[in-house]
């Protein structure tokens, strides 16, 4: 038995992606001693390190093996899946009417939110030149944008970013690999107010 086995076997059984820190954690909660043989748990005392280890070892043995799987890292944890070139037969297991692809206005106020988040409704509209109640309402009913907090400029309004649902869709682990993304941050974009810091949703307005 060896300890990138036993990260496969989490990896197989887990609902969803495993940080690390979460692998590591069952790993030595499994005990001392390991009831299926009567011996001790060796692993016991594993680092996170050497869990890290073994997942880049797993990762690289079943692209080597050319398995119908592979070993993913998401923004929340490595996961198993099937390899996408798999995908038009494993999607008749599943199913289900596509969703709607998001319009080229949806496409184009996403782009600017995940880029210069956290931004107010009316920064968005002033790179647009178009209101975006309605687009932007879509984005939320899809999970891909939430209200950030309040800005802390007159009125205090809301300030929106996207959400952990935007990273897995798009196959991204944070914000950073975003393309291009120190570029397009630092570009000057027009503003309709300065920018400022956001503040808790919950905070009540001023009055």
């Amino acid at each position: 038995m060896s300890l990138t086995r036993v990260i496969e076997a989490l990896l197989f059984s887990a609902q969803k992606p495993l940080s690390i820190r979460e692998i590591a954690a069952a790993i030595k909660g499994a005990g001392a001693e390991d009831p299926a043989t009567d011996g001790p748990n060796k692993f016991v005392r594993v680092s996170e390190a050497e869990v890290a280890a073994a997942l880049e070892q797993l990762k690289v043995e079943y692209i080597e093996q050319q398995r119908a799987f592979q070993l993913t890292e998401k923004a929340e944890g490595w996961q198993l899946a099937t390899d996408p070139k798999y995908a038009q037969w494993v999607r008749q297991l599943f199913p289900a009417p596509k969703p709607a692809r998001l319009s080229a206005p949806s496409l184009e106020t996403l782009a600017i939110i995940a880029y210069r988040q956290p931004i107010t409704r009316a920064e968005v509209e002033a790179v647009r030149g178009v209101n975006i109640d309605g687009v932007l309402q879509t984005l939320m009913e899809r999970g891909l944008v939430k209200i950030a907090g309040r800005a802390e400029i007159p009125g205090r309004p809301l300030l929106y970013e996207t959400t952990q649902f935007f990273l897995d869709h798009f196959g991204l682990r944070n914000l950073d690999e975003l393309p291009n993304v120190e570029e397009l941050r630092a570009r000057d974009l027009p503003l309709a107010s300065p920018r400022a810091q956001p503040v808790s949703a919950a905070t009540p307005p001023s009055g």
